[in-house]
């Protein structure tokens, strides 16, 4: 009987650290897309607003301003998006 509590005891062990290993998989997949996705955005945002040589600080000032003008201008902007993505679908 105490065997049979071992081995179902080694089973539940072995099942754990599969379990934590795939936990970690999920965790850095998820990273990974997260940062894949970061530097994107960092791409397009140099690419449309012309911020190669700009320093993180004037680029953190910019997307302040912008991120007011999106707010003060919600609709003008979403009717915008829509406008872009019939003309030009990505």
């Amino acid at each position: 009987m105490s065997e049979e509590i071992q081995k179902i005891e080694d089973k539940i062990k072995v099942l754990e650290q599969k379990k934590k290993s795939l936990e970690h998989k999920i965790v850095s997949e998820e990273r990974r897309v997260r940062t894949r996705g970061l530097i994107q955005k960092g791409a397009l945002l140099e690419k449309y607003l012309d911020l190669e040589k700009a320093t993180i600080e004037d680029t953190e000032l910019l997307l302040k301003v912008l991120s007011e003008f999106k707010k003060r201008n919600a609709d003008y902007v979403i009717r915008k998006i829509e406008q872009l993505k019939e003309e030009d679908p990505l």
